[in-house]
């Protein structure tokens, strides 16, 4: 059980989604924060891909670097 104290506009949208959709705040806020972690999860992931590549020396070149900002 975790006790969490949300500021009066959160709160609010929490309800007023809750009301809305005829479910409960707790689950409102569950799905929510479930939502949330896996995309961290998936985000931390990708990261640690990264650091995986970069230990193996894969690291874009200079050039390839400067086209991909070039490119914006």
């Amino acid at each position: 059980m975790l006790t969490l104290t949300l500021e009066q506009g959160i709160q609010r949208q929490f309800h007023e989604l809750a009301e809305a959709t005829h479910r409960s705040e707790t689950d409102i806020i569950h799905e929510a924060l479930t939502g949330y972690l896996a995309a961290d999860r998936h985000y931390v992931e990708v990261l640690m891909q990264r650091v995986v590549a970069a230990n193996r020396g894969e690291f874009a070149s200079d050039s390839e670097v400067e086209a991909f900002f070039a490119g914006r």
